[in-house]
């Protein structure tokens, strides 16, 4: 978890500094997805707060100690997994809009998202890669840094989003069937 959350927190603040320039972000011309920082505070901060709850040794003696730490992990990998999801999904939002740029719109050279979907029947730009080069003109290359860095999260997201699964699992079961869970034990014959 912890590398995912550092890739997360890493990848956002890339995307807060489009062309590696602090101008963009003082300007306000920064995507807003990328100015929510979910990825620094959802799947960095938050996630990593709560796998610090389940990542911790059995150390409880006792069926009811065992099972009481099992229900808190429990909570502790709901939290989580509900960070990872909402920072998937904003990370989905900041994708499929396209990246905020300078472009040669109807009424001259403006600011906007020339890429954003205009109606239901368009095609993605992400389908279409011959758009990504002339969409934008300032910062450049902002199309694929956008592209990737979203994808980026989106992929460290999704897996802390599979890994709190799994915990939540292996918690529940676990307070159901007690310590010995798992666990292979062999007694001599």
């Amino acid at each position: 978890m912890v590398p995912m959350a550092v890739v997360s927190i890493l990848a956002n603040l890339l995307l807060l500094f489009p062309d590696l320039k602090h101008s963009y972000l003082t300007e306000g011309h920064v995507t807003p997805e990328a100015r929510w920082c979910t990825g620094i505070w959802l799947s960095g901060v938050v996630v990593l707060v709560a796998a610090r709850g389940f990542a911790s040794r059995y150390t409880k003696e006792g069926c009811c100690l065992f099972r009481a730490d099992m229900l808190c992990r429990t909570a502790y990998s709901c939290v989580a997994l509900c960070a990872a999801a909402l920072c998937f999904l904003f990370n989905t939002a900041g994708l499929a809009n396209g990246p905020l740029c300078y472009y040669n719109g109807t009424d001259g050279l403006e600011w906007g998202r020339p890429l954003k979907l205009q109606n239901v029947n368009a095609v993605n730009y992400i389908h279409d890669p011959q758009r990504w080069n002339s969409a934008c003109l300032k910062p450049h290359g902002v199309v694929m840094w956008n592209m990737v860095l979203f994808s980026t999260i989106m992929a460290a997201s999704g897996l802390q989003g599979v890994i709190c699964l799994v915990q939540i699992i292996h918690a529940i079961l676990g307070a159901i069937f007690g310590p010995g869970f798992c666990k292979n034990k062999v007694a001599p014959a």
